[in-house]
């Protein structure tokens, strides 16, 4: 028997410490002889901490775990051979259904191995398909399976990976280098950040199948520097592979040498992009670069260089241990293999899900992440973050593939979802994606450091009940300008946020405008809050809870709200007894 602990960033936030440190101590007070391991996010981020019993093969999760619950697990299922049921979250006999429908290939290991032990990896399969790549193809063999794959970048665009590799093969130099990037920025996003997490190994063997490739003898991962523990466990995970010559020089007695280093990003989002990534490699300020030459021409320091992101390098290992047709068996036809979302936002079980292509956006929403909280109706989901765009309840069928997400007006981007509810506006979402890019715009092109500064400053207009007329028309104007004039994806992607929700909630808009109206009644300036005299009992507790007393009555008497000094904060509306509601906005 053994007991599995989920350590990734969202397990310690939740509480996996205190559970690790309960479990070490019922160990010790019961005198077992029991085996703990860590173990990365297996995407179950709404039900932890997570905690695994391992019982001859067969695997029992509990979720939510407390220290308290740590007490009652040992008493009756490690030494009572009884199940806690009110715990469990899945067995091996009823599998939870946020797992049993996923198809996993990047996140194959995630949530079962240590990303602290290479021996954990290796059991996998780990380095297998390095192994083959070093020793049994060629660099065309190696390029030709990851073509016949269908394997496109998982990092934006799904630009065809094997294409990429190829033209850095073609360019001579007697220096090449293989760049990840890791610069995960999307607000909601953690794909990157929990696989790196979770198997760093598989990471690092696909940059090096990528090196052995292209004939880089470099790799370099650029990470986001608020990402500590992926890089804690980067560095162990290098210095394990290099022990085992499976990095470094001669790896598997090899020719052939390849290191990896660690460059740990400031956190800019337009690093996102792939030359200005590699400027910010080169120590200068992260700024685009015209293209043509590509990066497989001259990128870093003007050699040949490939850049992929976390998730793509993650799939390369297993197409070329179990072979291009097993890959492109799944998908679509042109969207091929499985690919990675970040479920967040207004839905029920947020966390990680990898799933094939082709599936809709209905079914993950739905099936996977089991809707939306608290019973409340769908409205929309934002794709590929600040760079997509805005789906609608009426796209929810829409296949989950390159193409059918690029025709609603969003892009899959590097697989953010984030799900909003009937009590989020629109226009708000809007004005909140352009405040990011406005901040996030590297100044370089003045379209967009100018365009999206005064986008931003018509949707604020609007939002706060100043808009006008023509605000729409001119909105879409300068998106398009925008668009047409920024040198890179930023700005080029940038107003597409504000192009879908207009696209598919005008009315809004012109709520906003016409009737200075929020119809989600989020937007502060246009709502305000009264008491319903019929409903309320006089109870008191919004006046004693109002942290600028503005609400005053009677006690058993209805009571009544000040809207010259209510401040809007939704204090009395928290607070108000549910079987009352006395509270309304309007």
């Amino acid at each position: 028997m053994k007991i599995r602990i989920g350590f990734g960033s969202c397990g310690i936030a939740a509480g996996a410490l205190d559970v690790m440190e309960s479990v070490k101590q019922e160990i010790s007070e019961r005198s077992l002889d029991l085996e703990v391991q860590i173990t990365g996010c297996v995407g179950m981020c709404h039900n932890e901490p997570l905690l695994d019993v391992i019982d001859e093969g067969k695997v029992y999760t509990y979720g939510k775990v407390t220290s308290e619950m740590v007490k009652t697990i040992f008493e009756q299922h490690i030494q009572g051979n009884q199940f806690v049921t009110e715990y469990l979250v899945s067995t091996p006999e009823q599998p939870n259904d946020f797992l049993s429908g996923q198809v996993r290939v990047a996140l194959r290991s995630c949530g079962i191995i240590n990303p602290e032990k290479i021996e954990d990896y290796l059991v996998q399969g780990g380095y297998e398909g390095l192994r083959r790549a070093v020793l049994e193809l060629t660099p065309d063999e190696i390029i030709t399976c990851v073509r016949e794959s269908g394997l496109r970048g998982r990092g934006g665009a799904g630009f065809p990976t094997w294409f990429k590799w190829q033209a850095a093969l073609q360019n001579k130099s007697d220096v090449k280098y293989v760049v990840c990037n890791a610069d995960e920025g999307d607000p909601g996003a953690f794909m990157d950040r929990s696989l790196l997490e979770g198997d760093p190994h598989s990471v690092l063997e696909g940059m090096a199948i990528a090196g052995r490739a292209i004939g880089a003898n470099t790799g370099i991962i650029y990470v986001r520097a608020e990402y500590p523990l992926a890089i804690k466990r980067l560095e162990i995970s290098i210095e394990q592979s290099r022990e085992r010559k499976l990095l470094g020089k001669g790896i598997l007695d090899s020719s052939f040498d390849f290191n990896i280093l660690i460059k740990k990003g400031a956190g800019a989002f337009v690093c996102g992009e792939e030359t200005a990534l590699i400027a910010s490699l080169e120590g200068e300020r992260g700024m685009p670069r015209l293209k043509p030459p590509f990066p497989a021409q001259s990128g870093y320091w003007g050699r040949p260089t490939n850049i992929n992101n976390v998730e793509t390098y993650a799939n390369v290992p297993w197409i070329i241990s179990y072979g291009s047709e097993e890959f492109n068996r799944m998908g679509t036809e042109k969207s091929k293999g499985t690919k990675v979302f970040a479920l967040a936002g207004k839905i029920a079980k947020g966390g990680l899900v990898e799933v094939p292509m082709g599936i809709t956006l209905r079914d993950v929403i739905f099936k996977l992440g089991g809707g939306i909280k608290d019973g409340r109706r769908f409205k929309a989901v934002q794709m590929g973050g600040p760079s997509g765009g805005c789906i609608p309840e009426e796209l929810l069928d829409t296949p989950v593939d390159y193409d059918s997400i690029t025709q609603t007006g969003a892009i899959m981007g590097s697989g953010g979802m984030v799900v909003m509810d009937e009590t989020t506006c629109m226009v708000d979402v809007a004005r909140f994606f352009l405040d990011f890019t406005r901040k996030e715009s590297c100044g370089k092109c003045v379209q967009c450091r100018i365009g999206t500064k005064r986008m931003l400053e018509i949707l604020e207009r609007i939002c706060s009940g100043e808009g006008q007329e023509g605000d729409i028309e001119l909105l879409e104007k300068i998106a398009v300008k925008v668009k047409e004039g920024s040198l890179c994806g930023l700005g080029q992607s940038a107003p597409n946020p504000v192009l879908t929700t207009i696209r598919y909630f005008r009315d809004e808009y012109e709520a906003h405008i016409r009737d200075k109206k929020c119809p989600a009644k989020e937007c502060k300036s246009l709502i305000t809050y009264r008491i319903d005299q019929d409903r309320c009992r006089g109870c008191g507790r919004c006046a004693r809870k109002c942290p600028v007393g503005c609400i005053s009555g009677e006690k058993k008497k209805p009571h009544v709200i000040d809207p010259e000094q209510c401040i809007k904060c939704g204090t009395c509306l928290d607070v108000c007894p549910p079987k009352n509601q006395a509270v309304v906005v309007e």
